[in-house]
């Protein structure tokens, strides 16, 4: 069976969407990150625009890792397909496209000097990056010019400078960088992460000055699931699309970008303009907010719950009545009137949510969800349980009852090395999280097992897991206490049905 070529889509040869004549285009976009995600996501968008005319940028790869798939790519001239299947409106939707924006992929720790080449050609313009929440982090490191620095934000600062000293430090030669990286103001700790090795290496006043006033480190918010190469389907899809794929990427249709920047930068780079959802304003925090309360709120308000009542995935909690009749209620009756949006956005935006975990094509494990799920809480829940309480005068039922959950989950042993495991009716579970956090609810079960009025009272008044004493919380602790003597007595699964009968 053939493999892709860009000849073979120029010429007609296979039915899929692509950019017309696959054309390799020079290089505007440096992107640090190889992964399924800124292949499903941003090259994607991309050609998408190069295909509407509205661009024509081609985009160079580089991995992240010394391991990485910039071999896999050149030897398929960068070519790759994305196969979009969802939910939308009710209706399953499915769309294939070649991606054919990709001009090259390398390794810059075997090929340093590509690097800096392109780096430092006149024509790039955006640099941008996925290298996981921990990759944009202060790691001091020595300079070496002619060498591939290890973290991600010493590789910016070295090719930051080595663009400064090439083109002169003119105004026209400052680049716009947008990190995809799921953290909070991401282009604002990229750029002070930046000017810290520059201060760090002793690099010249004016390479400092620059980067300050000519480069744009833009935050940004990211959201679109993108498992990857469909393994256990990739014999059939590729007898049904006529070419072997081993680079293809499946993702969700959903998608959108928020970009923290000015108008005149967003007619440079117009997705937006492509039929993408690309927005650019001039405050990232509503659309933060919305993503955090309404799309990770609800998997933490509801994840634990559901696995411990023996539920595995987001999609069989979706499937299931009595779960599905929970997220509902906890969605749409304590979590969404309580966004700073316009209603109608809001609402929109949480139906699409639903429609998301319901996705067949895609297996998001509640599990992994699970993973501390402690500062989660705090973050992603607490927020809107909050607000409510200030509305109402007391605590939301159904996110007390979230938190009764996250203790029940929370019921493990705890080992000698640290590892700890609680159990469900399917058997035995890791519970991950920060040391200090399984020390402290693994000894408050042990303290207070038998009582679980006194339980939650002990965990809920200890402000080093919140941030903040929650017993202070009209309804919170008694609420919960309740819930988790349910819990305890009848099972989740039993206390869920109660709850919502």
């Amino acid at each position: 069976m053939p493999h892709l070529s860009r000849e073979s889509l120029a010429t007609g040869a296979f039915d899929v969407a692509h950019t017309a004549g696959a054309p390799r285009l020079p290089a505007t976009v440096l992107q640090i990150g190889d992964g399924n995600f800124l292949r499903g996501f941003v090259d994607w968008m991309v050609d998408v625009a190069n295909g509407a005319g509205l661009m024509s940028a081609g985009v160079a790869v580089a991995q992240p890792l010394d391991q990485g798939v910039a071999g896999l790519l050149n030897a398929q001239e960068g070519l790759y397909t994305v196969l979009l299947r969802g939910i939308e409106q009710g209706k399953e939707v499915e769309a294939r496209r070649v991606v054919s924006c990709v001009s090259e992929a390398l390794n810059p720790y075997a090929a340093w000097n590509r690097m800096l080449a392109l780096a430092t050609a006149p024509a790039l313009r955006f640099l941008v990056s996925n290298t996981t929440e921990a990759g944009i982090a202060d790691v001091a490191e020595p300079y070496t010019p002619g060498a591939c620095p290890q973290s991600f934000p010493a590789k910016v600062a070295a090719l930051l400078h080595a663009r400064f000293t090439a083109l002169g430090g003119t105004p026209e030669s400052g680049l716009v960088l947008l990190p995809c990286e799921l953290i909070e103001a991401n282009g604002a700790k990229l750029k002070r992460i930046v000017l810290a090795h520059a201060k760090r290496w002793g690099l010249e006043s004016g390479f400092a000055a620059w980067v300050e006033a000519h480069n744009h480190f833009l935050n940004t918010l990211v959201d679109r699931i993108v498992p990857g190469y469909p393994r256990d389907e990739a014999a059939a899809l590729a007898a049904k699309w006529g070419y072997e794929d081993p680079l293809a990427v499946a993702g969700e249709p959903f998608h959108v970008w928020v970009i923290e920047g000015p108008a005149a930068l967003a007619e440079e780079f117009p997705l937006h303009k492509a039929g993408l959802n690309v927005v650019w304003t001039d405050d990232l925090k509503p659309y933060r907010t919305r993503k955090v309360r309404i799309l990770n709120g609800a998997h933490t308000a509801s994840a634990l719950a559901a696995f411990v009542a023996g539920v595995d995935t987001v999609k069989g909690m979706m499937d299931d009545a009595t779960l599905s009749a929970y997220l509902n209620t906890v969605m749409f009756g304590e979590i969404v009137p309580f966004v700073p949006l316009p209603e109608a956005e809001r609402q929109d935006y949480a139906h699409t949510i639903m429609e998301r975990f319901g996705n067949p094509h895609i297996r998001h494990e509640l599990i992994a969800i699970a993973l501390n799920s402690v500062s989660k809480w705090q973050v992603r829940v607490l927020p809107s349980l909050k607000d409510y309480a200030a509305a109402h005068g007391e605590a939301p039922d159904g996110l007390s009852f979230s938190l009764a959950a996250l203790l029940r989950f929370y019921k493990g042993t705890l080992a000698a090395d640290g590892a700890c495991s609680g159990s469900r009716d399917a058997g035995p579970y890791p519970i991950r999280d920060d040391a200090a956090v399984l020390t402290a609810l693994a000894g408050a079960w042990d303290a207070h097992g038998g009582d679980p009025a006194a339980l939650v009272d002990a965990v809920l008044s200890n402000a080093a897991l919140w941030g903040e004493d929650l017993t202070r919380i009209p309804g919170l602790a008694h609420r919960t206490a309740i819930h988790l003597a349910i819990i305890e007595e009848r099972g989740m699964r039993g206390a869920l049905e109660a709850l919502v009968a």
